[in-house]
This record gives structure tokens, C-alpha cells and sequence, in this order.
């Protein structure tokens, strides 16, 4: 049968000149990339979204044929929450695994030092979470940062505030220690900016089961806004106690993240109804593939990321893009394309850019949220609003005792102090820093 000789012939002839070639392909050796992680400890749970979104990042891009036809593996340690354990993750990941760039970094005691680290061995680390304003502004040549740095958070928060709020007096609940207490300075310096007067400003012992004495001290007060400073959990019960003493100021506003996560909605019940929160990133933003990468989780890990998972999944594509354009697979060639990024991510724009006493920072708009209907919806900046704002906040039902019947504003304008109908959005941040 010579045609099937002469297609046999044809096939060995492909081989001949391909077959290696495509072998060696296959056979090249993956480009390690390290990541830590507090996967143990009281951030686990955060730990864990950005560990699967660096998972499906690596698997995304693995599958479309990696970096230059080499897949990406990571190398994945757990700090532990732990500083010297912290440390002794980075050195392992550079010497012992020779990883050639770094990710990853969520408490920033903690980030602050192994990036430290990473400086001294000039090993290049994308910092995708942590927030304190320092890790930038030590001239370190081996450290970018794609989140958005503390002091920027508030952006959005604040121009709401100027524009629409207009608040005259301000409470302040924050629990007392150094978290709380370097929130409360800064939200302080906010309200001077925007002339508003803080006529309440307290403390609490974290994991207390009663704030009632305190919000009915706030309520006496009648304040424009009650901004809180809490815990997921703590915040919850403190919603949940404010309807029990009918403390009604014309808006709440939770400054910490645990106010904008799934799991607050679900702690709180309707009591978060209409609370404002703050947040650097919901899965309503525009930005390309956002919405992809929120669904695409979903349906793989069976529960909804939030903005450290978007965080991590963005990094993992910026350091992709990195690899694939530098000049070569060495710490300092990757360093050197990581300086010329500028492209658009599930998270945002990045771009390193020096500014002030920062160096290669990433700047991002911030968004404010609010609940609604008990889902978290997008409502400031204007343009990136998925829904109307609701202000002023409608009151709670008189004689409620548990916050659980608050009225939904159906007798509330849902129009801004000049009449018209709101289309506002965005979110902004945590005054905490990660």
C-alpha cells in the first residue's frame, strides 16, 4: 500500500527534524518563583485565597505555554505569622530553592523584614498586600509593591465624604492597641482635612461581647458619622448592638477590611444593611478579566475571593510578564524588566513608578462600598459605580432589639446633598495596614 509507506515515511521525517526539538521543549526546566505566606495563624484565611489565586495564576498561564516556553513553579512557604520564621523562609527560597524572584508578603512587621532579605541578596520581591507606607521609602532597588500603600486608602473615602457627606462630627470607635491607635491618628489628620469635628473617640478591649455603654456614649453625641475601626467579628456584634441602642448617625463607616468580606455580611445579617466600608478592589471594577478571575475562582475553590486574592493573582502576571521579557533568567535581569512593567491586571493598572520618598510603588484608585440588600455593591467613585449610593442612611426601627429589622430606606431619598440621583461608586481601602 504506498500510501500509507509514503504517509509513514512522511511522519518519521517529521520526527526526525521535530521530535527532539519538541522534546527538549518539554524538558525544559521550570522557572521557580517563591512565595510566603501566613498559611498558619490568625491570617490563614487571607492566606489561603491568595495561595489558590497564585495556584490558578500559575495554572493559567502554565497552560498557555508558560514563560517562554518554560513553566512557572512555585516554591510556597509559610511564615507562620512569625518574623523569625519569616526570615528564615526568605533565605531558604533564595539559597536553597534559588527561586529567582519573590512573592507574596502579608503582615507588614513581617514583609519589612524579608524584604530586607531580599534586598541583601538582590533577589527581586513583588510585595502584593502588605500596606505600610515604609516598605517603599527605603530605597531598596529589589522591592516593588503592587498594593496600594496605608496612606493612599483613604482617597476615596475622603473625597465621599467632602463631596457627598459633608460630615460636621465624627465618632470614632477603635480597639486599643497599636493597630487601632495609629488608625485613629490618621483618620484624625482626615477629618481636620475635610473640617470635620471629632467629638467621640474611644477604645476597646478586642474580642469584648458588649459595646452598648460605648455607642449609647456615641449616640448622646449625635454624630454625623460613626467610623469603626474593628475585627471582622468584632465589627459585626458592634452593627448588630448599635440598632439595640438606636444609635443613628447619618452613616456608619467600617475602616478596617473585615467590613467589606463576604463573611461580615453573613455575621452581621441585616445589620450591615447600608454600612459603608472601605476596600481596594471588588469584583465589580472595570478592569479586564476581573470579573473572569472572580467567577473562574468560584468555580474552582467553591467560595468568593476578595481583594488579597486579586492581589496575588495579579502578581503572578506581572512576574509572568517579567520573565518572559527580560533579557535573561538571572535575579538582576528579572529586576531590571520588572522596572519597565506597565500593563493592566485583574487588580489594576501597574506601573513601578518613583514618587516622593517612594520607590517603585504602584498607585491604584481606592473604592468606597456599601451594603445592599445584603450583597456589597460598588458605589464610589461615580465612575466605577455598579450602584446608587444610599444617603442619608435610613434609621433604625424604634424599639428594635437586636438591629436584625432595620428599616431599608424605602422613605429615604436615594439622592446626594444637591438632588441628583446618585451614580456613584467606588471603594476605598482599610486604614490598617495588613
Amino acid at each position: 500500500m504506498p500510501a500509507l509507506a509514503l504517509l509513514a515515511a512522511l511522519l518519521m521525517l517529521i520526527w526526525t527534524f521535530w521530535g527532539p526539538v519538541a522534546a527538549a521543549e518539554s524538558h525544559k526546566p521550570p522557572v521557580k518563583v517563591g512565595v510566603i505566606l501566613p498559611l498558619t495563624g490568625k491570617e490563614s484565611r487571607f492566606a489561603l485565597i491568595e495561595k489558590n489565586s497564585f495556584l490558578m495564576g500559575v495554572d493559567e498561564i502554565n497552560a498557555g505555554g508558560g514563560v517562554n516556553g518554560k513553566r512557572i513553579e512555585l516554591a510556597i512557604e509559610d511564615d507562620f505569622s512569625d518574623v523569625s520564621i519569616a526570615r528564615s523562609a526568605v533565605q531558604k527560597l533564595i539559597i536553597q530553592d534559588k527561586v529567582i524572584v519573590l512573592a507574596g508578603g502579608y503582615s507588614s512587621e513581617l514583609t519589612f523584614a524579608m524584604c530586607a532579605i531580599a534586598q541583601d541578596k538582590r533577589v527581586p520581591f513583588i510585595v502584593n498586600t502588605a500596606t505600610a507606607d515604609k516598605i517603599t521609602e527605603q530605597g531598596w532597588e529589589y522591592v516593588f509593591r503592587l498594593a496600594t500603600p496605608a496612606s493612599e486608602h483613604p482617597n476615596a473615602l475622603i473625597s465621599f465624604l467632602s463631596e457627598v457627606v459633608k460630615p460636621k462630627t465624627v465618632a470614632i470607635i477603635y480597639p486599643s492597641n497599636h493597630y487601632g491607635e495609629t488608625a485613629l491618628q490618621k483618620f484624625k489628620e482626615y477629618c481636620k482635612r475635610i473640617g470635620a469635628r471629632v467629638s467621640l473617640e474611644r477604645g476597646y478591649v478586642s474580642g469584648t461581647d458588649d459595646f452598648t455603654s460605648l455607642l449609647s456614649q456615641a449616640k448622646k453625641l449625635i454624630p454625623d458619622l460613626v467610623y469603626m475601626i474593628s475585627s471582622l467579628t468584632d465589627g459585626a456584634l458592634m452593627m448588630r448592638q448599635a440598632g439595640e441602642v438606636e444609635l443613628n448617625p447619618k452613616l456608619f463607616v467600617g475602616g478596617s477590611p473585615g467590613f467589606a468580606m463576604s463573611e461580615f455580611g453573613t455575621a452581621a445579617g441585616k445589620s450591615s444593611e447600608n454600612l459603608f466600608a472601605t476596600t481596594p478592589w471588588t469584583p465589580s471594577v472595570t478592569y479586564p478579566g476581573a470579573k473572569r478571575y472572580y467567577e473562574n475562582y468560584v468555580n474552582r475553590f467553591y467560595s468568593p475571593p476578595e481583594y488579597h486574592g486579586a492581589q496575588a493573582y495579579a502578581a503572578i502576571y506581572v512576574i509572568a510578564e517579567a520573565l518572559r521579557s527580560a533579557k535573561g533568567l538571572t535575579p538582576h535581569q528579572v529586576r531590571e524588566a520588572l522596572t519597565q512593567t506597565d500593563m493592566m491586571t485583574a487588580f489594576g493598572p501597574v506601573r513601578f513608578l518613583d514618587y516622593g520618598i517612594k520607590k517603585q510603588q504602584n498607585s491604584l484608585p481606592t473604592y468606597v462600598a456599601q451594603w445592599q440588600d445584603g450583597k456589597l455593591a460598588t458605589v464610589w467613585p461615580r465612575g466605577v459605580a455598579d450602584k446608587p449610593y444610599i444617603f442619608p442612611v435610613p434609621a433604625w426601627p424604634k424599639n428594635s432589639h437586636s438591629g436584625q429589622d432595620r428599616v431599608l430606606g424605602q422613605s429615604f431619598s436615594m439622592r446626594n446633598v444637591s438632588g441628583k440621583l446618585s451614580t456613584g461608586c467606588s471603594a476605598d481601602f482599610s486604614l490598617m495596614t495588613p
